[in-house]
């Protein structure tokens, strides 16, 4: 669970909410028709921009912004030393026995346990590192369309809302409560960009850089692993991935093991 999403989301909608309730009250502030046309207007112009199996696609990898974690780079380097140096010992037949929790990687294991050739094996992995990054990178623009589309709506909610109130001015006492209305349809829409598709759409970006690093990583070690290379070759080799305080230590440590 990634709590900097859950925490950031819950503390902007608290503190809106918190601030209503300590005004006029909630009910000022819900108005179905104002939540129709903002939440499914806003849904319905985005679905007319992608495909079904996109939009779907886009509901599904939201849970990654909340939910996915990858391994720390630190201690991936260091399974990928020890599995290297396995191979280069026994043989990558050996690697069989090791149990792998990340599928990406298994799966790239498995293809030198099977013999592939180095080519196919790259082809393979970079294909399914492709279309992982497409995956992300549609569920990143449904969110970003969301929340370009939403403020949008929310002023055509207004507008309708005032040309409603122009047309009926025999009562003044129903001007200022009609006006309310009309604007909550903007406080809606700026509401569902600003707090919730914008920060997921810029956090599945983030995962998406992430991840894409992180294969990127693993497809190296697999492809110097299958070449035999020398396992203090490949750590250099991974800890390029490292921001550069972190990669100095490492270079501290071995020079103390040299």
């Amino acid at each position: 669970m990634d709590l900097a999403t859950l925490i950031g989301l819950i503390g902007a909608i608290g503190i809106i909410a918190a601030s209503i309730l300590l005004g006029t009250g909630a009910q000022v502030f819900f108005n179905v028709p104002s939540l129709l046309i903002v939440i499914g207007g806003s849904l319905f112009v985005v679905l007319a921009k992608f495909n079904v199996g996109q939009f779907i696609g886009a509901i599904k990898v939201a849970g990654r912004a909340f939910r996915f974690k990858l391994p720390d780079t630190e201690a991936s380097i260091s399974e990928l030393v020890e599995l290297a140096t396995l191979a280069r010992k026994q043989g990558l037949l050996a690697l069989e026995e090791k149990e792998i929790t990340q599928p990406f990687l298994a799966s790239g294991i498995q293809l030198l346990i099977d013999g592939h050739p180095q080519e196919t094996v790259k082809a393979i992995l970079e294909k399914e590192r492709l279309l992982t990054l497409d995956r992300n990178r549609w569920g990143a623009k449904v969110f970003s369309a969301l929340g370009d589309v939403g403020p949008a709506m929310g002023m055509i909610g207004t507008l309708i809302g005032l040309v409603q109130m122009l047309s009926n001015m025999e009562d003044p006492k129903s001007i200022g409560p009609a006006m309310a209305v009309a604007l909550l349809t903007t406080l809606y829409g700026a509401m569902l960009a600003t707090m919730i598709c914008l920060p997921i759409a810029d956090k599945l970006n983030l995962r998406m850089t992430e991840e894409a690093r992180m294969q990127a990583l693993w497809i190296d070690a697999i492809l110097a692993i299958q070449e035999g290379t020398n396992p203090r070759v490949i750590e250099q080799l991974l800890r390029s991935y490292l921001p550069e305080n972190k990669r100095d230590k490492g270079a501290g440590g071995e020079a103390q093991d040299a």
